[in-house]
């Protein structure tokens, strides 16, 4: 009797085992799907670079990845949305600098709208919604307030901006230029895994906006010393890096003037491209790591971050 029951047993088991197997195959085998915006950067003084798709290898999340398309995002009928979100913290000087923003803004390609938001108790108040009228939009500048812990951290106003994003177009880039030390006054060391910051960039990935950053200290002293800048400097430096932005800064001080920052921007927004991709999924939406090279010498800048869609498995189910 008792082996009886045993065989009875193991045969239970080894049912559910078989039975599971088609299920774990089929996760293992989902493909699912990716896009990420790429800047192809040219040399200086030179002229732009095109780039082939048979130049470019992927990784997505250490494995390597098909590439299905690669288009250029150039011309009217590539639309840009571009948010200018200004530490209202920020030092009052850079009320000298309000003329260099409202060129930037004037000067942006046709194709994009363009709205101006202030950081403000981690929020992300724009002035208005984005617009093709550049002089509406660089009439919403003002001086910051210049008051300390005007903004509580930039990356609460980043995330904000990140989860209310104003359009809804799914055929537009999402671009942020964030001007601000990057301090988050809950934490003014580095910390590479500061939450505030890591929740910021999660969404950012996830809403596909792309983001700069130009460093400019804030009013205060808890913001202005060596360690306090370094710790901002490379906590934005890690946001841009994984939506495939660029940051801007020089030394721990304020800049001159941010005209070479802008031109660099506006020269990034007329050379990207859109990467299309096929990735291993586990079934749902998820983060994942990605790394491009270039086997051609060019240098192109991509997201560290990208979003992996859910697909089908290699069979054709879902």
């Amino acid at each position: 009797m008792k082996n009886a029951i045993f065989a009875i047993a193991v045969s239970a088991v080894a049912g559910c085992m078989l039975a599971a197997v088609p299920a774990f195959a089929s996760s293992e085998n989902q493909q699912g799907q990716g896009q990420a915006v790429i800047t192809v950067l040219p040399a200086k003084n030179a002229t732009p670079v095109a780039v082939n798709q048979q130049d470019l290898s992927l990784k997505v999340n250490g494995k390597t990845t098909s590439i299905t398309s690669l288009a250029p995002l150039h011309g009217a009928n590539s639309k840009v949305e571009l948010v200018v979100l200004i530490d209202d913290s920020a030092r009052t000087g850079l009320g000298n600098q309000i003329t260099d923003v409202a060129n930037f803004i004037k000067t942006l390609p046709p194709n994009a709208a363009v709205t101006v938001g202030y950081m403000l108790n981690g929020r992300a108040a724009l002035a208005g919604p984005l617009t093709m009228d550049r002089d509406q939009a660089v009439k919403a500048l003002h001086i910051p307030m210049g008051m300390p812990g005007v903004n509580a951290s930039p990356y609460f106003s980043l995330d904000a901006l990140a989860k209310s994003w104003p359009s809804s177009d799914p055929d537009a880039r999402r671009e942020v230029v964030m001007i601000t030390n990057g301090v988050d006054n809950y934490d003014r060391g580095y910390d590479p895994y500061d939450p505030y910051m890591q929740t910021a960039i999660n969404d950012a990935v996830k809403a596909h906006m792309i983001v700069y950053s130009i460093y400019w200290q804030d009013a205060g002293r808890g913001g202005r010393g060596m360690f306090a800048a370094n710790a901002g400097q490379n906590l934005l430096l890690q946001v841009t890096g994984a939506t495939g932005g660029n940051s801007y800064w020089i030394g721990m001080g304020n800049p001159v003037s941010l005209i070479p920052y802008f031109d660099d921007i506006k020269q990034r927004l007329n050379n990207q491209y859109e990467l299309s991709f096929v990735a291993p999924s586990n079934g749902r939406l998820e983060v994942a790591n990605l790394k491009l090279k270039a086997s051609n010498g060019t240098k192109v800048d991509a997201p560290q971050e990208v979003v992996v869609t859910a697909g089908s498995t290699s069979g054709g189910e879902q």
